[in-house]
C-alpha cells in the first residue's frame, strides 16, 4: 500500500491548485511538517529563513481546517508588524482563499472608510491587520466586536520575533487574551519567524496566559540553535567585509561594483539613507529610497519601481528587512552592521532565491566602530549563533494602557473582575497598584463597583476617538513636507527652526532629493517645498531609539581585537583597518579578563560588556565610577584614585548587590502612558529595561589587569 503524500493531507481543492496553479510538485519540508499539527488545532511556531514558505505552511492547513470544520465569518486573523507587509501579502492570500471559495480582507490605518464599511457588512474569512488596528476595532463604537470576532478560530502572527522583543509583543498578547475571552474558548496561535536562539521559549510566550492552552510545538527543519556545538563550516553564503571610511566612499564602491544588477543597501539611520541615496544619484545610479519618514505613497512607488527595474539600487533602513517582496534581488549591501545576527539573517535571506545563485552580502564599514561591529557580528554568525528573543521586562505601562482600553471596549468593567480578561498573563498579575493610581488620578472612575473611563484619560488620550490609546509607542513630532499637494515625507522640526549659514531658503534632503523650503505652517505642522536642483539639502532625525550593542556582540568585538577573524572574505582595506584597530586597543583587551587603564585624569575599565551591562555596573559601583559619563559599549570611567587595592574593596560583594541603572526624566518622557503609572513604578519599569544583571555579574567575577598608559 502506498503511503499518502503530503498533498493528500490538504483539502483536495487546495491540493489541486498547489499542483496546477502554483506548479509545485509537492510541499517543502516545513510545509509538510506543519500540515498535520495545524489541521489538528495545535499551537505552533514555524521557523525558516526568509522566503522559506512560512506563509503557505500556516495558511494551507488552516484553510483546509476552515473547509473541513465549516468555519464562518472572520475566522482567521493574520497579524503583521508593519502595514507594508500586509499590503504585500494581501493579493497572495486573496488568491489562496479564493481557490476555496473564501475571501481575505485588509484593515489597518491606511485603509479608507469605504473599504472598512465593506468589511463590516461582508466579513472576510481571513482578516489581515496589525495589533493596533485589531484593538482599534475592539474599542470602536462603529464595530460590534462581539459579533465580528465571534467566529475567530485561529491567529497567525507573522514575524513573531519582531513582536516578542519589544512592547508591541505584550500589547499583542493582551489583545489576543481579550479576543479569547470574547470567543469563549482558546484560539489557535501560529507564529512565523526567522531563525531565533530560543524557539521553545518563543512558543511559550506566544501561547500567553495558558488558560485552556492547546498543545504546541516548534516546527523548524534544519534550524541551528545557540549552545549546540558549532559546525566546522560557516553558514552558506558569499559574505565579504570591506572598509571604505565614509558614506561618500561607500557610494563610489556601490556605483562601481555589480553594474547591471539589482542591489538592496541597508543603512542604520534615515539620515544615512538620504545621504547615500543622494550620493548615488549624483553618480548616475538609478536609486530608490525607503524609510519610515517617507510618505507611504513615496515608499510604495519606490518599492514598486525597484521590483520592476534591473540595474538599480534601493537604499533602506530596516523597513525592508521583513518579508516585503522587492522582486528578483541580486545583492545585499550592508553599511556598517545591523544590531543583531537575526537581522543579518533576514537581510542576507533576501538574496539567493533564484536557481543557481547563492546568498550574499557585502559589508562596507565607514569607521573603526562599524568595522568592529561588523566583524564581531560575522564572527557570531560564523559560529551559527543567533540571539535569544527576550520579552521586555516589567511592562507596567502596557497594563495601564490595556485597562483603559478595556474600559472603552466594554463601557464598564467590574472593579474586581478585570483580571479575568488576562488570567495569568504576566503584566497583569500585580496590577492592583496601577488600578489604584488610575482611580486616584481620574483616568478611570468607580461607579457602583464598576470601572469606567475617566476625565483624565479623555483629556490625555481622547483625541480622534482615543486613537492615541491604541498605539503603544510615542513618536517624536515631525512636520509633513509637501510639494504642492503631494506629501514627500516628514522632517525633523529642528531643521526648520535652525538658522542656516549664508542666504537663501532653508534646504531639506528628503526622498534622495534636495528641496527648498518655501513656507512653514507651524500651527498645522506642515512645510511646503520646491525642488532645489543644485543640491545642498540637509537630513536629520532624532535617534532616541538607537540602542547600544548587546553583551554578546561587544564580547565578540573583544574577541576580534584579540585576534579572531570572522569566517568571511576580508578585503585588503579591511585587513589593514583591523590591524590598526588591534594595535590601538592592544592595551584595552586581555584574554585573561578585563583591563583598567590609568592615564592622568582618565581611568577606564575596559569591560567590553555592552551598554546595558555598563549602566548596571555604573549603578552597582556608585561612588567608584564617574556618574556623569555617557554610556559606552566598551568601557566605564572610574574615579581618578582607582588603584588595585581600592578596586578590590569596591568589588567585594558587589555581585550580590547588583543595582538597577538610574532613570532620567527625559527617558521617562519617552515611555508612553507614563502618566498612567505611579512615578516609582514608571522608574522601575525603565530601570529594568536599561539593566543587564547577568552581564554585570559576569564582569564582576572576572580578573582585572591594571595598565598605565
Amino acid at each position: 500500500m502506498t503511503a499518502p503524500s503530503s498533498l493528500d493531507l490538504l483539502h483536495p481543492t487546495l491540493a489541486h491548485h498547489v499542483v496546477n496553479t502554483l506548479g509545485w510538485p509537492g510541499l517543502r519540508p516545513l510545509q509538510r511538517e506543519a500540515l498535520a499539527p495545524l489541521v489538528g488545532g495545535e499551537d505552533a511556531v514555524l521557523l525558516a529563513p526568509t522566503a522559506g514558505g512560512k506563509t503557505e505552511a500556516a495558511v494551507f492547513p488552516l484553510l483546509s481546517a476552515m473547509a473541513a470544520g465549516g468555519w464562518s465569518g472572520a475566522s482567521l486573523i493574520y497579524v503583521c508588524p508593519i502595514k507594508a507587509l500586509l499590503n504585500n501579502l494581501l493579493p497572495r492570500l486573496q488568491s489562496y482563499a479564493g481557490w476555496m471559495g473564501r475571501s481575505a480582507g485588509l484593515w489597518h490605518g491606511d485603509v479608507g472608510a469605504a473599504a472598512r464599511g465593506r468589511i463590516l457588512r461582508d466579513r472576510p474569512d481571513i482578516l489581515l491587520t496589525t495589533p493596533e488596528s485589531l484593538e482599534g476595532m475592539l474599542v470602536s463604537t462603529k464595530v460590534d466586536h462581539r459579533e465580528f470576532f465571534a467566529g475567530v478560530r485561529a491567529v497567525v502572527v507573522d514575524e513573531v520575533h519582531a513582536f516578542a522583543g519589544d512592547d508591541r509583543g505584550w500589547h499583542l498578547l493582551a489583545v489576543l487574551e481579550r479576543l479569547t475571552r470574547l470567543r469563549g474558548e482558546p484560539i489557535q496561535r501560529v507564529g512565523l519567524s526567522a531563525t531565533v536562539g530560543n524557539p521553545e521559549d518563543l512558543l511559550t510566550w506566544l501561547q500567553g496566559s495558558g488558560a485552556g492552552k492547546r498543545p504546541g510545538r516548534v516546527i523548524a527543519p534544519e534550524v541551528n540553535r545557540p549552545g549546540a556545538a558549532a559546525p566546522a563550516e560557516p553558514p552558506p553564503g558569499e559574505v565579504e567585509l570591506d572598509y571604505v571610511g565614509s558614506l561618500d566612499n561607500a557610494a563610489r564602491v556601490i556605483a562601481a561594483l555589480h553594474t547591471g544588477e539589482k542591489r538592496l543597501v541597508f543603512c542604520d539611520s534615515r539620515q544615512a539613507v538620504e545621504q547615500l541615496g543622494a550620493a548615488l544619484r549624483m553618480r548616475g545610479v538609478t536609486t530608490f529610497l525607503s524609510h519610515a519618514s517617507l510618505a507611504v505613497d513615496e515608499r510604495r512607488r519606490a518599492e514598486q519601481a525597484f521590483a520592476e527595474a534591473r540595474d538599480c539600487v534601493i537604499v533602506s533602513t530596516s523597513t525592508l528587512e521583513l518579508g516585503i517582496d522587492v522582486g528578483d534581488l541580486d545583492r545585499v549591501i550592508q553599511i556598517n552592521a545591523p544590531g543583531t545576527v537575526a537581522s543579518f539573517l533576514q537581510r542576507i535571506g533576501r538574496t539567493g532565491r533564484r536557481s543557481g545563485t547563492r546568498r550574499n552580502c557585502l559589508f562596507l564599514a565607514l569607521d573603526e566602530a562599524g568595522l568592529l561591529r561588523a566583524a564581531a557580528l560575522l564572527h557570531l554568525w560564523g559560529r551559527h549563533w543567533v540571539e535569544p528573543v527576550t520579552p521586555t521586562p516589567e511592562p507596567r505601562h502596557i497594563t495601564a494602557q490595556q485597562l483603559l482600553a478595556l474600559c472603552l471596549q466594554e463601557s464598564q468593567v467590574g472593579e474586581h473582575l478585570w483580571k479575568e480578561w488576562w488570567p495569568g498573563l504576566e503584566p497583569f498579575e500585580h496590577g492592583e497598584p496601577i488600578v489604584a493610581h488610575l482611580l486616584r488620578e481620574g483616568f478611570v472612575e468607580r461607579d457602583g463597583g464598576m470601572l469606567l473611563i475617566g476625565p483624565e484619560a479623555e483629556r490625555r488620550f481622547g483625541r480622534r476617538h482615543f486613537m492615541e490609546l491604541t498605539s503603544v509607542f510615542t513618536a517624536p513630532p515631525e512636520f509633513a513636507v509637501l510639494h504642492g499637494r503631494t506629501e514627500v515625507g516628514r522632517a525633523n522640526p529642528a531643521l526648520l527652526s535652525a538658522r542656516d549659514e549664508g542666504e537663501g531658503p532653508r534646504r531639506l534632503l528628503l526622498a534622495g532629493r534636495s528641496w527648498a523650503v518655501t513656507w512653514v505652517d507651524w500651527k498645522r505642522q506642515r512645510c511646503f517645498v520646491e525642488p532645489a536642483e543644485d543640491g545642498g539639502g540637509t537630513a536629520r532625525w532624532d535617534s532616541t531609539d538607537r540602542a547600544g550593542a548587546s553583551f554578546a556582540l561587544t564580547r565578540a568585538m573583544r574577541a576580534v581585537l584579540l585576534g579572531t577573524d570572522p569566517p568571511v572574505r576580508l578585503t585588503r582595506r579591511a585587513v589593514a583597518a583591523l590591524a590598526t584597530a588591534r594595535e590601538r586597543h592592544s592595551d584595552h583587551v586581555w584574554p585573561g579578563g578585563t583591563v583598567i587603564t590609568r592615564a592622568p585624569g582618565d581611568v577606564r575599565w575596559w569591560t567590553w560588556a555592552g551598554t546595558r551591562a555598563n549602566l548596571t555596573l555604573r549603578a552597582t559601583l556608585a561612588g567608584f565610577t564617574d556618574p556623569g559619563q555617557q554610556a559606552h559599549d566598551s568601557y566605564l570611567r572610574l574615579r581618578e584614585d582607582a588603584d588595585p587595592a581600592a578596586w578590590a574593596a569596591a568589588r567585594e560583594g558587589a555581585a550580590d548587590r547588583i543595582a538597577l541603572p538610574e532613570v532620567s526624566e527625559k527617558a521617562l518622557d519617552g515611555l508612553k502612558f507614563t502618566a498612567a503609572l505611579p512615578p516609582h513604578l514608571a522608574e522601575r519599569t525603565l530601570a529594568a529595561r536599561l539593566a543587564d544583571v547577568e552581564g554585570a555579574r559576569t564582569l564582576l567575577g572576572e580578573p582585572t589587569r591594571f595598565v598605565v598608559e
